[in-house]
């Protein structure tokens, strides 16, 4: 096993796949799991958008999910890219992302025995007439790497037959400076990273898109794991809400 993780160079995730066998991702969501808003899942259907390389799917089927699906993008040319990172071509954009994505989902759902259903698919594409209804929807850490990440709301709300939860990042400084007005730092694609909103963004692009917020966290950091180039840092702020269609 440790032989086959360290065929994927660069894993996102860090994920126990056996006896000293864990992943060297990017970021470590283990200490911050318990503390996300879990939705009731046993015996539910359940999609997470956005899976990478599938911790919260993973997750999903450990709190007793009866099917989870879940969808990302493998094609890296395909990812919401600013327009003069995407003019200099796919081989510029294979030097930046590296390996191709799915491959640490493979790994892990082999080694884990899962029955996850990985789909290759976008957020924007999903529809219920090619899905139908979830019970439960996760999405955690995707909007800032959208172009349109309201847009990507709307379609999961057009699939969530339950309850949303949404775990993102969030500035803290502009959720220092303005707790209760919507804001957001725009970053324009820079390293595929768009708007990372402050805690009132956060559940402003929910309501616009209509869910309404039942529940949530308290804020948390999600520490960066040992694949992370800078992982000295104190790990990413995070809000994390549950919501229900209104629309």
């Amino acid at each position: 096993m440790r032989a086959q993780i360290a065929a994927n160079p660069a894993w996102y995730h860090t994920l126990e796949l056996g006896p000293n066998a864990v992943t060297p991702g990017w970021f470590d969501l283990r200490p911050i799991v318990d503390r996300m808003p879990w939705p009731e899942v046993a015996g539910k259907r359940c999609l997470d958008v956005g899976t990478y390389d599938g911790f919260l799917a993973f997750e999903l089927e450990r709190r007793g999910a009866a099917e989870v699906v879940a969808i990302d993008i493998e094609d890296h040319t395909q990812w919401d890219w600013p327009a003069r990172t995407r003019a200099l071509g796919p081989a510029h954009l294979a030097e930046i992302v590296g390996t191709r994505k799915g491959l640490g989902f493979d790994i892990a759902k082999e080694a884990l025995g899962s029955s996850v259903q990985r789909v290759e698919q976008s957020v924007y594409d999903l529809t219920p007439e090619e899905h139908g209804g979830f019970d439960v929807v996760v999405c955690g850490s995707l909007l800032l790497h959208l172009r349109d990440p309201v847009g990507a709301l709307e379609a999961i709300r057009g699939v969530c037959g339950g309850v949303f939860m949404s775990a993102e990042q969030i500035d803290a400084k502009l959720t220092l400076l303005s707790p209760k007005r919507p804001a957001g730092w725009f970053r324009g694609g820079e390293k595929v990273q768009w708007l990372v909103p402050n805690a009132a963004g956060h559940r402003a692009m929910l309501d616009s898109a209509g869910f309404r917020i039942e529940g949530g966290a308290r804020r948390y950091r999600i520490p960066l794991g040992a694949g992370h180039p800078a992982r000295r840092r104190r790990g990413v702020l995070h809000s994390a809400l549950c919501g229900l269609p209104d629309l």
